[in-house]
């Protein structure tokens, strides 16, 4: 039998030996043997591990609690971690392993070093465990790294691990860890870098983000880091924004044990405000990038550390790049089939059995929670069919339909667009959706659902920054109220009446009044209304009067008794032409509005589909008559959605609104006379034209021109940070984008404001004669 080795060296492995050393261990000793700055280090083989469980006696006692577990009971899952974490934990390593690891650790010259966890299984992207197994920095003295290693084979227990692999039908012993033990670099200055631009997938571009400190807080999302966007061919800096730091990471030289070994101190404020590293240093951490992508010949995911003046590399990982096939150290490409290829319409990656439904309420006695729903399109009173569904698959649609727009908000992963998807897609057949790249595998495509694995634990930093120009959220479902209001918004820019009504009250409106139950439909309107307004309160909830066109409101029950067919709904009977010719309708939901204020005074009004000034003005009449005027308190708002708002908004503004909210959804389709919900027109239907971007910006003009507030609605802001970009340099007031969007806008928002700044600073005269007396 072969001898078990217990400990290897940097130099003595590379990306060939991942069953030994797992992803991470391989990667550092592919790069050492490449000759890039890794600070020394050996790994604890995943042999040890292995051989610890049998020594120990752990394995039945491990199957034991794994057996029937059910992963969905999170209490359940949480125990069962604690007590396989504690067996690991308590239980002695085996005498040959420990001195091994201590004569590894002299021989590297003691002092501070980090232990890391290194996933070992061939069939798991070592990516897809980041964040799921513990790292410990700044560990110091023998018995110390055995116990820290000890702690990180337990980590292979982590609820978070455990619920992963049942997922993903892995064996959870024979899933491996291996330990890397590498020298600390006491870092002045670290982040990480990537060989690509990780947002829009810019193969040109190397972005690097730097803080003081260690670069834990990077990757934990503790700190905002220094941003700089580098040219890969030039190495010309393009891009530059630095944050101010108060805080660092550092080594505690009071710890008694390992994990007690970092703390944060203050950064002094002079200090804070610079930039992290100098241009020059930009350069040459972008060239050892370039370098590191070079020798893996695909993109690179890296975290560095600076010490006395040098560049050290410490973890390197390729970079999962959506509209490209997974590649990097151990990860097979992916293998299961493309059936069919559609439109891209929610962010998500999930596999069930696909179900066809053809009406929602086939679809409610149908679908089941994990199915995939396959249908035609959706529309409002699909909703509980789509709460239960892990993914959906329509045939029609664009990304700002109503399939779009719910799987967003529910986090739902979507592909639309396919045609005869309801035909192809049958049986209950097992399919994997990826609503990244408009994706329908055959079976369960095991690599997208890791990576999408992976991706789901990455943690905003922009759930913390604050900015002038206020961030709102788009939402319909009061089921998430609560949830939502807890996020970094500012607010609801736009609170939809038909999913309250299609799911929870589900009846026409006007056969409630003719059968004398007004006050039920009033009631349970105030009662979806009031979850929103008390979740967010003080915050404000704009909330947009009903919208239905003529076919959802036929949907509904009674509706066909009271709703004509029309040729083209999205432009027929609906909106404020609405409210002025029924006004009995409309009064149900003022009467709504007003019971809820009385506890939330944070409720306002917003009018959609304004045609005409005169249309505005009944509506208005409609509103005081009841008892609903403007007010300190309660604002009016219209949608501004409809081209004659673009080119007579002065004469709106006249007829008395406190703000304007452009849909630009139904402006997109209208300027470019476009079905928003045509699969056929999807690339075309496009918010950057043009003609768009113009009458966007007559609209924040006029109305931050005249006093009022302007904000958008629509779905541009949530899919093109371009045109967010656009929008805050015009000075709009907010931005209301869907929760998935929330962090990416707000941290967008946040560095244009930064870059505005300071380019007015400089051009003051003021700063210009500071400079000049200097």
């Amino acid at each position: 039998m072969p001898v078990m080795k217990v400990v290897v060296w940097f130099n003595e492995v590379d990306k060939g030996d991942v069953s030994l050393v797992g992803g991470k261990g391989a990667n550092l000793g592919e790069l050492t043997k490449a000759k890039i700055p890794v600070p020394p280090g050996f790994i604890v083989t995943s042999d040890a591990f292995f051989q610890f469980l049998h020594d120990a006696r752990l394995r039945p006692k491990i199957q034991k609690l794994l057996a029937n577990l059910d992963p969905n009971q999170s209490a359940l899952l949480q125990d069962v971690s604690a007590k396989i974490k504690k067996l690991i934990v308590d239980a002695p390593a085996p005498e040959a392993v420990a001195r091994e690891v201590r004569r590894a650790y002299r021989e590297l010259e003691g002092g501070p070093v980090a232990v890391r966890s290194s996933s070992t299984a061939e069939d798991l992207a070592e990516a897809s465990f980041a964040g799921q197994q513990s790292t410990f920095l700044n560990v110091v003295g023998e018995d110390n790294v055995v116990e820290a290693v000890q702690a990180c084979w337990a980590s292979l227990f982590e609820a978070r691990a455990i619920f992963y692999r049942e997922q993903a039908g892995f064996d959870h012993l024979k899933v491996g860890i291996a330990v890397p033990v590498q020298r600390m670099v006491q870092s002045n200055r670290s982040g990480v870098m990537f060989t690509i631009e990780p947002v829009t997938g810019d193969p040109d571009k190397v972005v690097i983000e730097a803080i003081f400190g260690l670069g834990e807080a990077v990757v934990s999302g503790a700190l905002t880091p220094d941003l700089y966007v580098v040219d890969e061919k030039t190495l010309r800096i393009l891009d530059k924004n630095v944050a101010v730091q108060d805080t660092q990471m550092t080594r505690n030289p009071e710890a008694k044990t390992f994990q007690e070994s970092n703390v944060w101190v203050d950064v002094p404020a002079d200090l804070g405000r610079r930039q992290k590293l100098t241009n020059d240093e930009i350069v040459a951490l972008a060239e050892i990038g370039r370098r590191i992508e070079e020798h893996y010949g695909v993109p690179q995911d890296i975290e560095w550390a600076e010490e006395s003046g040098e560049f050290y590399i410490v973890q390197a990982r390729p970079v999962t790049v959506t509209h490209a096939v997974e590649v990097g150290v151990g990860v097979p490409t992916e293998t299961a089939p493309v059936l069919l290829e559609g439109q891209p319409g929610s962010p998500g990656i999930a596999s069930g059995p696909a179900k066809v439904a053809l009406e929602a309420e086939e679809a409610l006695g149908k679908i089941q929670e994990g199915d995939v729903l396959v249908t035609s399109m959706t529309a409002p009173d699909w909703v509980p069919a789509m709460k239960r569904a892990t993914a959906i698959v329509t045939e029609r649609g664009g990304r700002t339909c109503h399939a779009a727009i719910v799987s967003r908000e529910l986090g739902i992963p979507l592909v639309m667009g396919i045609e005869n998807a309801t035909k192809e897609l049958n049986g209950g057949q097992i399919v994997t959706v990826d609503g990244v790249q408009g994706r329908i595998y055959a079976g369960r495509a095991e690599k997208r659902l890791e990576w999408w694995a992976r991706e789901q634990q990455h943690r905003s930093i922009a759930a913390h920054i604050k900015t002038k120009t206020k961030v709102l959220v788009n939402l319909a479902e009061p089921d998430l109220a609560e949830t939502v209001a807890k996020r970094n918004v500012d607010g609801v820019g736009l609170l939809r009446a038909e999913f309250i009504i299609a799911d929870h009250i589900k009846e026409h409106p006007r056969l409630c009044i003719e059968e004398g139950r007004a006050e039920e439909f009033i009631e349970k309107l105030a009662e979806g209304l009031r979850k929103f307004a008390k979740a967010f309160y003080p915050r404000p909830v704009v909330y947009r009067a009903t919208d239905f066109k003529t076919n959802e409101y036929h949907n509904l029950k009674g509706g066909e008794k009271y709703e004509h067919s029309e040729e083209n709904p999205m432009i027929g009977y609906r909106g404020a032409s609405r409210y002025v010719q029924e006004p009995e309708v409309f009064k149900l939901e003022i009467e709504a509005i007003k019971r809820v204020r009385k506890e939330y005074p944070n409720l306002w009004l917003m009018i959609p589909f304004v045609r005409t000034p005169e249309e505005l003005a009944g509506v208005k009449a409609v509103l005081e008559q009841e008892g609903l005027p403007r007010s300190q308190d309660f604002k009016l708002w219209m949608m501004a959605e409809v081209p004659s708002n673009v080119f007579l908004l002065d004469q709106f503004i006249d007829v008395g609104i406190d703000g304007i909210s452009i849909g630009s959804n139904d402006l997109t389709q209208l300027i470019l006379g476009i079905d928003r919900d045509n699969a056929r027109f999807a690339h075309e239907f496009d918010e950057r034209n043009e003609a768009v971007v113009e009458a966007l910006e007559r609209l924040v003009h006029g109305a931050i021109g005249r006093g009022i507030t302007c904000s958008i609605c629509g779905q541009a802001p949530s899919d093109y940070p371009e045109l967010t970009r656009k929008l805050v340099e015009w000075h709009i007031t907010s931005v209301s984008v869907n929760p998935d969007v929330i962090d990416k806008t707000r941290e967008i928002i946040a560095k244009l404001e930064h870059d505005l700044e300071e380019a007015a600073r400089a051009a003051s005269p003021s700063t210009a004669g500071s400079a000049a007396a200097s």
